[in-house]
């Protein structure tokens, strides 16, 4: 984990494309525009949100390039590779919300500074979602539901993200949307790709077509690669 994520930042705007690809452009596709709306309206609403799907759909790139537009300076992100405990998803919490001396070692100390650092308005993304155990859940669930609380959460997942939270009715009557980022289709291809990098521009569509056909089939690249990531040829 980079010194970035361990503070709980938002990723700095070079990470978004893939291999940090010189000359590509942020491009307004519906389900980017989407995710802009559906976190403006949770921030006011003071919610928990849900943006899942598969791996290379950009989930993340969309969650992070809205959040820089809406919120830059509330922005407190947590992401996990292995399944934690609540215990480690209170000291990464402590990190990621910059708090002062070092994490308590009594679990009622732990939470009860957390509550009150949230006490301030603040936005917690939950990146790769999916690794977070029921009990991880239920503890940021907690945390949103305390009344002195001013938190807004998104959690963004792959596979098995919707499920854990749609799992037990208390979480799932708690999100406010739920949204799935689904493949381009084909016309969303031939209109994004040639915004999206110069070498794509006077592409002759066919070609786009083709590639999206044998290669990308609506994905902007596999894995963690984000919306705006599909390499040019």
């Amino acid at each position: 984990m980079t010194t970035a994520d361990r503070l709980g930042r938002l990723p700095a705007e070079r990470e978004d494309h893939y291999m940090r690809l010189r000359g590509a452009h942020v491009v307004g596709t519906k389900a980017l525009l989407a995710v802009r709306e559906n976190i403006r309206a949770a921030i006011e609403a003071r919610a928990m949100i849900c943006i899942y799907g598969r791996a290379g759909h950009g989930k993340s790139f969309a969650v992070n390039a809205s959040l820089r537009d809406l919120a830059p300076q509330i922005i407190h992100r947590i992401q996990f590779r292995a399944r934690p405990s609540t215990r480690d998803l209170r000291h990464e919490l402590f990190y990621a919300l910059e708090l002062p001396g070092r994490p308590p070692s009594h679990a009622i100390e732990f939470d009860r500074m957390l509550r009150g650092a949230l006490e301030e308005t603040r936005v917690l993304v939950c990146d790769e979602a999916q690794w977070l155990s029921k009990l991880c859940f239920e503890y940021l669930r907690y945390l949103w539901d305390d009344t002195g609380t001013d938190l807004t959460i998104v959690f963004t997942g792959g596979n098995g993200c919707f499920e854990m939270l749609q799992s037990e009715p208390m979480r799932e009557s708690r999100v406010y949307c739920w949204q799935e980022i689904d493949p381009l289709t084909l016309e969303e291809v031939l209109d994004t790709i040639p915004a999206f990098h110069p070498i794509w521009a006077d592409a002759d569509p066919e070609l786009i077509a083709l590639c999206d056909r044998e290669a990308a089939h609506g994905n902007f690249g596999p894995g963690r690669r984000s919306p705006t990531t599909w390499p040019p040829a």
